[in-house]
């Protein structure tokens, strides 16, 4: 199976703004909406999204980006996975960054591993064996077929961590894929082998402005991953 990772265009959350799961999240910005408008008119003349399956994640913006490309890969709707969420902010969702700090305290998760971002949420171990069930279950459940899946910058990252075996802690050096950037897996189930094909591609943006987003301690994704 092919599994191309689509992150979602730019977004109304970050380190200015609220905690982003389902109820913090606001959506894409209008810059946002015309990356997922440039997504879609490349996929549409290249064929480059061309798959048997959309999905997304439930988050606002990764549904409002996969909605605005679905028509380009031919599809009316797709289906919403959790599973495919940036990590789980639990009560911390849609608080300000100063309450969150007040409540819970500042920490950078991969120096606390064990540690829930807040009651409810999840903590980098879990999210990152969260991501290894979700792209086991991909390639058992969609073999032989190619999937598109707008998901989160932490997902994209965490699946690079795993499936190429990067140590924790890591080098220091960091990965940061763009708003609607394209990474493609695939996966051979005869060797159990999954190959990088592609990592951040961004064909579509060029004559876009875009801006970065805040680095967060998920790999550059809490914030508006």
């Amino acid at each position: 199976m092919r599994l191309i990772l689509v992150r979602h265009g730019d977004a109304y959350a970050g380190f200015d703004g609220l905690v982003s799961g389902p109820n913090g999240c606001r959506g894409l910005t209008d810059l946002g909406q015309r990356q997922a408008e440039a997504l879609g008119s490349h996929a549409a003349v290249t064929g480059r999204l061309h798959a048997d399956v959309l999905l997304s994640s439930t988050l606002p913006r990764a549904v409002q980006t996969a909605q605005i490309i679905a028509p380009a890969l031919g599809f009316e709707d797709f289906a919403q996975r959790c599973d495919l969420c940036e990590i789980l902010t639990g009560d911390a969702d849609g608080l300000t960054w100063d309450e969150y700090e007040t409540r819970y305290g500042s920490f950078n998760m991969q120096a606390e591993p064990e540690r829930v971002f807040a009651p409810g949420g999840e903590s980098w171990t879990g999210f990152h064996e969260r991501v290894r069930m979700l792209l086991d279950g991909l390639a058992a459940e969609f073999a032989d077929q190619t999937v598109v899946a707008v998901c989160h910058a932490g997902v994209i990252v965490a699946s690079i961590r795993l499936l190429l075996a990067v140590p924790h802690p890591g080098t220091g050096a960091r990965l940061q894929p763009s708003n609607t950037g394209i990474t493609e897996w695939e996966h051979e189930e005869t060797r159990r082998r999954w190959t990088l094909h592609s990592f951040n591609e961004q064909e579509h943006l060029l004559g876009l402005r875009h801006r970065s987003f805040a680095v967060g301690s998920v790999g550059d994704d809490i914030g508006e991953g």
